[in-house]
């Protein structure tokens, strides 16, 4: 096991799995045969770019087979082991990432969210389109509040968003991460923009948050939907 654990702190086995992992990722989305929901989702939210991509943790693989050629983008990633292989893994498809996570409590410092927090709303000042997990770590499918703050500082909208597919193994840990399948058929369900105002209060900013919840289970339980109907 110390082995392997060594291995795995190099930085070329990592950019090395990080690259395998990619091209699997892209060997799946060109033997996936999507439906996408609405079927022009861009001609509402290209307008409005740059924009922040809510998906929920566990939900997260496929979301960038969404991405569009050209279209620039960042993604939060966690400061973990395995966030370390998932940076190399974004590296390789051409989506810049954001050291760091959300947290409760005081972990919100050590976990790096705040230094997070000003990258990203840096980036989409820049252009770039932000991708994130709503929910924070060990919470799946509940929505923090760092998403929707993101949205007040940056004046940017959140896009809820679900990519699955109907071929999948499913894990039993605490977000029950998807691993995509090839050879399947899939869905891409895109929710409506969520805007926040720069000068939300309180209560403003908890419809806001129980908004975006209620839609990334939407758009999610819609995806699913269509993929077991497509079977």
């Amino acid at each position: 096991m110390r082995i392997f654990t060594r291995l795995f702190r190099s930085d070329l086995i990592r950019t090395v799995t990080g690259s395998i992992l990619a091209a699997y990722l892209r060997f799946v989305g060109r033997t996936t045969r999507f439906v996408v929901e609405p079927a022009d989702p861009y001609a509402a939210i290209a307008p409005l770019f740059p924009v922040i991509t809510a998906m929920w943790h566990g939900e997260h693989l496929m979301v960038p087979l969404a991405r569009r050629p050209g279209d620039r983008a960042v993604s939060l990633v966690s400061r973990s082991a395995d966030g370390e292989i998932e940076a190399r893994l974004l590296s390789a498809l051409g989506i810049r990432a954001i050291r760091g996570s959300g947290a409760r409590g005081r972990k919100t410092a050590e976990k790096g969210g705040v230094g997070a927090l000003r990258a990203m709303i840096r980036a989409l000042a820049g252009g770039e389109t932000v991708v994130l997990t709503a929910d924070v770590p060990k919470v799946a499918r509940r929505c923090g509040l760092g998403i929707v703050t993101l949205a007040k500082l940056s004046g940017r909208p959140i896009v809820p968003i679900a990519v699955v597919g109907a071929h999948r193994i499913e894990l039993k840990n605490w977000d029950r991460t998807k691993i995509p399948l090839p050879f399947g058929r899939g869905a891409m369900v895109y929710g409506e923009p969520i805007v926040v105002a720069s000068d939300a209060a309180e209560g403003d900013m908890e419809i806001a948050h129980a908004l975006t919840e209620v839609s990334l289970d939407a758009v999610h339980a819609r995806a699913y939907v269509l993929v077991e109907r497509r079977r």
